[in-house]
């Protein structure tokens, strides 16, 4: 990806539109893998959302995902970044009567660590839709320091 799809310092203090309760209105994951907690834009014009994830010392992944140093792993990230998907895919026409589920990755980057405390920012824009089929770009960042981007295939399920 050539450019940011956000500016992150602009959504640093900005209040939840929707909180997890809302997001777990509209997509199914539950438990340890309702991971975005958080929507801060839902822009249904031009199909994008940025959305959030704290990361905490008692999440799953802390434990075991290096023990003394615990760094998010980057299937977490890309999870989280699905999950984001997941929620533009519910609004569109192409995904009615069902979920948007992941179908795949490409140019996934890993740029940087997550680690307990950092809040994820996670932002997707929607470039493609096709007969239940979506290409999002996602770009994520801790601060000012993009740490993931990939282009995320979702799928009608």
């Amino acid at each position: 990806m050539t450019a940011d799809l956000c500016d992150p310092q602009q959504w640093a203090e900005r209040p939840l539109l929707f909180d997890q309760a809302a997001i777990q209105e509209r997509i199914p994951q539950r438990y340890e893998m309702g991971l975005l907690h958080g929507i801060l834009l839902h822009d249904t014009e031009r199909e994008m959302a940025i959305g959030i994830h704290d990361a905490r010392s008692t999440d799953f992944w802390v434990r075991g995902h290096i023990p003394g140093r615990p760094l998010m792993p980057g299937v977490v990230m890309i999870e989280i970044a699905a999950q984001l998907c997941a929620w533009l895919g519910t609004f569109a026409a192409e995904t009615a009567g069902g979920f948007m589920g992941f179908g795949g990755i490409d140019s996934a980057r890993f740029r940087g660590q997550v680690v307990p405390g950092d809040r994820l920012l996670v932002a997707a824009l929607t470039v493609r839709k096709r007969k239940g089929v979506a290409t999002f770009a996602t770009q994520a960042w801790v601060g000012r320091e993009l740490v993931f981007e990939a282009q995320i295939i979702g799928v009608r399920v």
